[in-house]
């Protein structure tokens, strides 16, 4: 009687822990987890996850290989994720597109193209925010730092990586009023990209904005003498013969 009371516990003891795992882990683990779970904790007398060296060298040597199917589904799923998140944002549902991106970086947090992503839709909803709720300045605040943040990881993952350089000098310029981080941003940038016209301009446009006439206007000069789009080279014409116009009143 007392063995079959003692085996009853243990019982017990195994399926409540069973619930546990289940009940933390069910969003996140397919069947395999579980039965994985559920034998590794039969390895232990306890009913729990085994307590010495051996049992869990034993674990890992009987589920090594479902592991690494585990590993790879993983990843699988976050570049579901990511293809997720390029269509939302494809369709400018960009807030969508956020949360599809955590779960994605939720996955793999080392691929600068996820943080790429996710500045450029943050940036998106950030100006999405016209004040239909009494927080949206705070809500505009917080996006476009988190922008400015997903940019930044980008490039601390991959520090060639331009098209986040490109994202976060739009950004400084244009939102944030930071033109000479900009001008940082776009000189490195134009080592990578030397023949890029809409990244000259943007750069001709913050020296302006930052009073570095004399460079905005070779700016205007060398994309005026290089493009063969003669609608942009007359607008770089344009642009600089406005700076000059203005020079001449100062």
């Amino acid at each position: 009687m007392k063995q079959f009371k003692e085996i009853v516990i243990g019982i017990f003891v195994i399926l409540i822990f069973g619930w546990l795992i289940k009940f933390v882990y069910t969003q996140e683990t397919s069947k395999r987890n579980k039965e994985l779970t559920k034998r590794i904790a039969e390895l232990s007398s306890h009913g729990g996850p085994p307590e010495t060296i051996e049992g869990l060298r034993q674990a890992i040597a009987l589920y090594e290989n479902q592991i690494e199917r585990n590993v790879q589904e993983g990843a699988q799923t976050g570049v579901y994720w990511k293809i997720l998140a390029i269509r939302l944002a494809d369709r400018n549902l960009d807030n969508d597109a956020l949360a599809a991106l955590e779960r994605a970086i939720y996955y793999n947090s080392e691929e600068p193209v996820l943080y790429y992503l996710t500045g450029v839709s943050a940036a998106k909803v950030a100006k999405s925010k016209v004040g239909f709720s009494a927080d949206a300045e705070k809500e505009k605040e917080h996006y476009f730092k988190l922008s400015e943040n997903s940019y930044l990881q980008a490039l601390d993952l991959d520090i060639t990586y331009a098209k986040p350089m490109y994202g976060l000098a739009v950004l400084y310029t244009f939102e944030l009023n930071r033109q000479n981080e900009a001008i940082a941003i776009l000189e490195r940038y134009m080592q990578l990209q030397r023949s890029d016209f809409a990244a000259m301009g943007l750069l001709a446009r913050a020296y302006y904005m930052t009073g570095a006439y004399n460079k905005a206007m070779e700016m205007y000069d060398m994309i005026a003498s290089s493009t063969k789009n003669q609608k942009l080279k007359q607008e770089a014409l344009n642009n600089k013969d406005f700076i000059q116009q203005g020079l001449r009143y100062e």
